[in-house]
């Protein structure tokens, strides 16, 4: 198989995936407004096969190119709906509540969707991302994302559980604003720790391909402001025990960050950084 027709195939598979993320959050929605838990079912199995088609689109994608798919706008934006998923796919085996879908799904399909605006022409690598450090840095930077994705939606239930009556059906679905506040905190360590792999490889990385470890560029910048944020979130957690509406409130602000600081620096505010 050729490079264009593993590209040709990608493009399915991306499509397909897209679409399951659509159908997955409209069945959330269902599942939610209406209360059907059989619309709740049907949607984790589709967003579990959007998963796959999605991960297949990044492999074929990666094989197509002849490297690994997060070098450019495109090929970020998907890794980072992906990355999202996959943290969410993981707390949902482990938590086991599907009403998480009803938050995530609308967050992956934006991002996915911005990602289907950008280019998908396969262009050949600048000189300063032919390094092994690519694969380390961009892939804690997906997985940092995906968890910080995943405490933004948790923040969100936690804020509506306080507004929800206390129906047999929330109950059985949602669970505790104590335990809600729990999993968000998880999410926000997990996602802290790898964004913080993504400051470190980041800066060895920029030594070697610029001689210089730090240079102010606007998304070295905001990934700083974005870990200062965090950093203070589990500073008043660890020393002060915050929690509650506050802590839930912070998360909010900086998946807000995490946003501006892939979307809106690489729109507004370009620099070194700008092709991804």
């Amino acid at each position: 198989m050729n490079a264009e027709l593993f590209l040709n195939v990608e493009n399915t598979m991306f499509t397909i995936a897209m679409a399951a993320y659509l159908a997955s959050m409209v069945l959330y929605a269902l599942f939610f407004v209406l209360k059907k838990d059989k619309s709740g079912k049907i949607a984790d199995i589709i967003v579990a096969a959007a998963f796959a088609f999605h991960t297949a689109a990044l492999v074929t994608r990666g094989i197509g190119a002849g490297r690994l798919p997060m070098t450019n706008q495109y090929e970020f934006a998907t890794s980072f709906a992906w990355g999202i998923c996959a943290c969410y796919l993981v707390f949902l085996w482990r938590y086991k509540f599907r009403a998480l879908g009803v938050f995530v799904t609308p967050v992956i399909f934006l991002i996915i969707g911005y990602a289907a605006m950008q280019s998908r022409e396969v262009r050949e690598l600048m000189p300063a991302l032919r390094s092994n450090w690519l694969a380390i840095h961009v892939s804690s930077a997906i997985i940092s994302y995906g968890a910080f994705g995943v405490s933004f939606a948790v923040s969100l239930m936690f804020l509506l559980r306080q507004k929800m009556s206390n129906s047999a059906f929330w109950q059985e679905h949602i669970p505790e604003e104590k335990r809600l506040d729990l999993i968000s905190y998880r999410a926000v360590s997990l996602g802290f720790l790898f964004l913080t792999f993504v400051m470190i490889s980041g800066a060895i990385w920029a030594e070697r391909a610029w001689g210089s470890y730090w240079s102010w560029d606007p998304k070295e910048t905001w990934s700083l402001i974005t870990w200062i944020i965090y950093a203070i979130y589990l500073h008043l957690r660890i020393s002060r025990g915050w929690k509650g509406k506050s802590a839930a409130l912070f998360a909010v602000i900086g998946f807000i960050c995490v946003i501006f600081t892939y979307i809106g620096v690489n729109t507004f505010l370009p620099g070194v950084h700008s092709y991804a």
